[in-house]
């Protein structure tokens, strides 16, 4: 009689109980590995290299409704793909995998036995034989359903995006045009001329602006400020303070007491913002030019007489928006024929290359050489400047030019 640990199977031969053991677990283990196979979170494709299909797991069966007698050694992977991926597979998919013995994440569209359609992604190698002919595809297919509805969300999000910059473009050109005059007004006896340039591509709505109006006959004024920051808060800014310049120069005639009530205006904005200026008031006596300056913060004025270089014009005052008593001071000049004053923003002398700046003695010698007429004179610096700075300055620029012509 055998013993407890060993028995003879049929047939004859004696086996232990560990055989026993081992080829139980041994089958355990196969039908795991088929379990694991057919119901795996994801589809598998085996198919011939020419692409017929040989094996699908019941995942891949149950993700496109199709029945297994329906595909085995009736279809290729190729036929159940939308038209568009059969062209891709035709011309890429299938080179590369022969190429390469393998490909990885493949975005395909499988057309299900109802006809709808299943994103996926698929990955493939290419197993050949000894002597390195192709034997067989294996292919994971992966639901990219999920994966897809988010591309499309992220393409539609860029796209809201793209059509919201085009409309933060237009809204930009739009109150560039509203904020800074195209061309300065025709002034009687004097010859006026101004630039602006945005900082960068110029695509953003800047600070600096320059204004030109008439308060009674041979009275005008002029304007040039830089507010701190850009875009659309900024222009709010500059748009206020224009309309206060115009509005406090109806009520007094002293340019200091106009940026007086600027100043308060701009202290009244819920906004942290604030701004230089500076202000000059001309007005014409017997032929007579006679010029009012008030800087707020705002760099000097330059004035050029004669062969005299260029010198300072004005006298510092505060920033405008910023403190509650802020002091402006006034300057007069009485100008001569050929005289010309040049007004500015930081943009110019803070232009920088590198860690070099533009700076005012270089400022000095672009005006210096630039005095033949007011439209030479902004035309030569700004064109300077942006030299200076390979054509993408990093800020604003406002130059503006007030000259007496030789004979009035």
């Amino acid at each position: 009689m055998p013993s407890s640990d060993s028995f003879v199977p049929e047939g004859g031969g004696r086996r232990s109980a560990g055989d026993v053991l081992d080829d139980f677990q041994a089958a355990l283990l196969e039908d795991d590995a088929e379990a694991l196979y057919e119901r795996a979170p994801c589809g598998y494709v085996s198919t011939t290299p020419d692409g017929t299909l040989i094996k699908v797991n019941q995942t891949f069966l149950a993700w496109t409704g199709y029945q297994r007698g329906d595909l085995i050694g009736r279809r290729s992977f190729a036929e159940l793909l939308s038209a568009g991926g059969r062209i891709y597979h035709e011309t890429h998919y299938a080179p590369m995998l022969r190429l390469r013995g393998k490909v990885q994440e493949i975005a395909l569209d499988i057309v299900r036995a109802d006809g709808s359609r299943l994103p996926v992604l698929a990955n493939s190698v290419l197993e050949r034989d000894e002597v390195g002919e192709p034997v067989v595809i294996r292919t994971a297919i992966f639901d990219a359903t999920e994966r897809r509805s988010y591309e499309r969300e992220l393409l539609e999000a860029k796209r809201r995006a793209e059509e919201s910059e085009a409309r933060s473009l237009v809204l930009t050109r739009t109150l560039q045009q509203t904020l800074i005059p195209p061309l300065p007004p025709e002034v009687p006896g004097l010859d006026v001329a101004a630039v602006y340039r945005a900082a960068g591509s110029g695509d953003e709505v800047g600070g600096d602006f320059y204004d030109v109006f008439e308060r009674h006959t041979g009275d005008w004024v002029v304007a040039v400020g830089d507010v701190c920051g850009k875009g659309v808060n900024a222009a709010v800014v500059t748009s206020a303070a224009r309309f206060a310049i115009r509005g406090a120069a109806v009520q007094h005639t002293d340019p200091a007491q106009m940026l007086a009530v600027v100043n308060r205006v701009l202290l009244g904005q819920e906004t942290n913002r604030f701004c230089t200026v500076a202000l000059m008031r001309l007005r014409q006596d017997c032929g007579r030019w006679t010029a009012t300056i008030s800087l707020g913060g705002h760099p000097l004025a330059l004035l050029v007489r004669g062969q005299d270089g260029p010198v300072g014009f004005g006298r510092p005052g505060s920033l405008v928006g910023m403190l509650e008593e802020a002091s402006f001071h006034g300057e007069d000049l009485v100008l001569q024929p050929g005289d010309v004053v040049v007004l500015h923003t930081d943009g110019v002398t803070e232009g920088r290359r590198g860690s070099e700046f533009y700076g005012e003695e270089r400022l000095s010698r672009t005006v210096a050489r630039c005095s033949s007429s007011a439209s030479e004179m902004v035309s030569g610096i700004l064109a300077d400047v942006l030299e200076f700075q390979s054509d993408l300055p990093r800020d604003d620029v406002v130059v503006m030019a007030v000259r007496v012509p030789e004979r009035l």
